[in-house]
């Protein structure tokens, strides 16, 4: 449950962790449908994708590929660095190839349709604010949630935080370029620059649930382990009296729109 002290917390840090979210059980459901469809996975070469949130490679990869602007009501595959050949062909088993994978997955993987990610992080993923990538006017409408499919340690990659960090804004937005430019993104405004002796590690045991506010600064480091860190994360949005922006990459289709979770 959600305590009053838990609401107070999220509140003055931008985020909090809550264990036992999720049951050992649940967490081995959702590790055995995500398996089974990295199973079946067949990704062309010229699509394999690098994942990474820092802002040159963000535009170098999956900002100019439709692959990744159209995700948003399919599954796609986003890979780690170096887990590719000269040609292609995959150095390492292709289950533990992938960073996440998403980004509308649907119903039948239990997804509220904006991300389903497995993720196998060996990438450090840098410093970032998810109202970045999901704008909403007025901000903070945008809430993440990341539960912990194994236990996620210091030395697997858990998630670091900048407390108190989501009450400073936003000063860097990616956008979609109008039809017919390219690169098919862009970023607008510079990132802060962040001391790493401010940053917290937030370590959760396997089915614990981290929520983040969607303009706290996180980040997660090298998994420096021979363990994997799989993670469940999808973002949930406060809908009424709340504009989401038709310039973010992510957009809902006919096919797969955003879900109501009550009316």
């Amino acid at each position: 449950m959600v305590t009053d002290e838990l609401g107070a917390a999220f509140r003055k840090d931008g985020f909090v962790a809550i264990e036992g979210f999720l049951t050992v059980q649940e967490c081995d459901s959702l590790k055995a449908q995500i398996s089974d469809i990295i199973d079946e996975m067949d990704v062309p070469q010229y699509l394999r994708t690098e994942f990474s949130t820092q802002e040159v490679e963000q535009i170098e990869t999956q900002g100019s590929a439709d692959y990744f602007l159209a995700s948003g009501d399919k599954i796609r595959f986003f890979f780690e660095k170096g887990v590719f050949d000269s040609k292609g062909d995959f150095l390492v088993p292709k289950e533990k190839s992938l960073n996440k994978v998403g980004h509308g997955s649907g119903p039948e993987v239990g997804s509220t349709g904006t991300c389903h990610c497995a993720e196998y992080v060996h990438l450090q993923v840098t410093p970032h604010q998810d109202a970045t990538f999901l704008y909403t006017e007025p901000l903070g409408r945008i809430i993440g949630f990341w539960i912990a499919l194994e236990d996620a340690t210091e030395e697997n990659g858990c998630l670091w935080f900048l407390p108190g960090s989501h009450t400073a804004g936003i000063t860097r937005r990616m956008l979609r370029t109008p039809k017919g430019e390219y690169p098919l993104t862009k970023f607008i405004g510079k990132e802060r620059d962040y001391p790493d002796d401010a940053f917290i590690p937030v370590p959760v045991k396997k089915g614990g649930l981290v929520l983040i506010h969607g303009e706290v600064v996180h980040k997660s480091a090298l998994n420096t382990s021979d363990k994997s860190r799989h993670a469940y994360t999808f973002h949930l949005m406060e809908s009424r009296d709340t504009h989401w922006s038709e310039e973010n990459w992510l957009q809902p289709t006919p096919e797969l729109p955003f879900p109501l979770l009550y009316i």
